[in-house]
């Protein structure tokens, strides 16, 4: 699940309550985000966990796609928030965007959380290849055909749109758990292959939180009132859902590894030309690189179709690839170089036909296979994540903590560009 706080390609936006298509350019989301600026307080505070439907207005940003591409980054939409609103009428919406840091700096420290859950996949896609019944319900599920009129909604939203209102996916998240009694793997691996924004922390990590392996005791059950209550009244499915649920058997987390060495940016690259590789976590070369740094070669890679043993959406892989485009675009004019895109079997060829030391953002956990392909090239990690990652040891609440000194620490600012 990866809304939290809450864009391909329209050219206009029409309205701040929702654009008329999904963001795949920074120059729309930016006027987007400008849009949304004046409900990033109050009426964000009061209003975020209500799911009216698609058509309706909203009181969350759908930023989140573009986010998690880094068309826009954290720093610039807090910063927006900041400016626009202030810190303490902002403090909601400020942090449902540090949620996101939190998932990715804990799965960042526990690698061992997404290798579990690749492995869980596979066996209980396995599972499902033999269990002629379990197939059944599961694809009932999958294309909301269960009876319950709620699900079965998001069910067809996600697929038409490829996104869900957050509250929404933690209501299909225990459905599909509690209710359906389904395997937590193949419902995180259905909203990795059909969100736009398909994170692997803040889904992995979200489902994981929904079926009670997260935090030791506690489950997310979704109750019919609540539904009712924060949809208007547009579902209620009393008498549909399980009432209860055990808590599964505990999963001991492994303790939090030292992440791997990665300083600032400033002094991490050494002179002369470089080659810079684009990838589909951090599409935002302007702020990457500091000011001077030479770029003889662009190249840029998104292996959407990674994220499950079973690809993705094709909206998915239209969106992703249609973001890559226009991070390559502005990384050519920024640079003055020829950018292309490339399948990641070429990227080795590439960084070797070139001859230069290859710069990319780091990527954080997930099936990105850049830093894997070119084991050699230097990894720039941003000051946000270099922040934050490392304070993702225990929950979220210890975590809240720090945001006032983040935010005086990093100062982050409004969009320049």
């Amino acid at each position: 699940m990866a809304e939290r706080a809450d864009l391909p390609g329209m050219q206009q936006i029409k309205s701040p309550d929702r654009p008329p298509d999904w963001l795949t350019d920074r120059a729309a989301t930016l006027r987007h985000l400008a849009g949304f600026a004046a409900r990033m307080g109050p009426d964000y505070a009061q209003g975020r966990n209500s799911d009216l439907g698609p058509g309706a207005p909203a009181a969350v940003s759908r930023l989140s796609p573009a986010l998690r591409h880094r068309l826009v980054t954290e720093a610039e939409v807090v910063g927006t928030a900041l400016a626009a609103q202030g810190a303490e009428p902002a403090s909601k919406f400020i942090e449902e965007v540090f949620w996101r840091s939190y998932w990715k700096g804990f799965l960042q420290l526990r690698p061992a959380l997404w290798e579990d859950y690749r492995q869980g996949l596979a066996e209980d896609l396995a599972l499902a290849a033999r269990d002629a019944g379990l197939r059944a319900r599961l694809a009932a599920a999958e294309a909301g055909a269960t009876g319950i009129a709620a699900f079965d909604a998001w069910a067809a939203e996600l697929r038409d749109h490829g996104w869900l209102h957050n509250h929404a996916r933690m209501w299909f998240a225990s459905i599909w758990v509690f209710t359906l009694r389904l395997p937590w793997r193949l419902g995180a691996d259905l909203f990795l292959r059909q969100l736009r924004d398909g994170d692997a922390a803040s889904n992995t990590l979200s489902w994981r939180w929904v079926a009670g392996l997260h935090t030791p005791g506690k489950v997310y059950v979704a109750r019919a009132e609540n539904i009712a209550r924060f949809t208007g009244g547009r579902f209620n499915p009393a008498g549909q859902l399980a009432e209860d649920a055990a808590p599964p058997p505990p999963e001991p987390l492994p303790p939090p590894r030292p992440l791997p060495p990665a300083g600032p940016l400033a002094g991490r690259l050494p002179p002369g030309p470089l080659a810079l590789l684009l990838h589909e976590d951090d599409l935002h070369p302007e702020s990457l690189l500091p000011p001077g740094v030479r770029i003889a070669a662009i190249a840029g890679l998104a292996s959407p179709r990674a994220r499950s043993p079973l690809g993705c959406a094709a909206l998915v892989e239209r969106h992703v690839q249609a973001c890559l485009a226009d991070g390559l675009g502005r990384a050519a004019a920024r640079f003055g170089v020829a950018a292309q895109p490339l399948a990641a079997a070429a990227v080795p060829g590439w960084a070797a036909a070139h001859g230069l030391p290859v710069v990319m953002a780091e990527p954080p956990m997930g099936w990105n296979p850049a830093a894997t392909l070119l084991p050699g090239a230097i990894l720039l990690r941003r000051d946000w994540d270099a922040a934050c990652w490392p304070a993702a040891t225990r929950g979220f609440f210890a975590f809240r903590e720090r945001i006032p000194a983040w935010l005086r620490e990093l100062a982050p600012s409004p969009p320049s560009a």
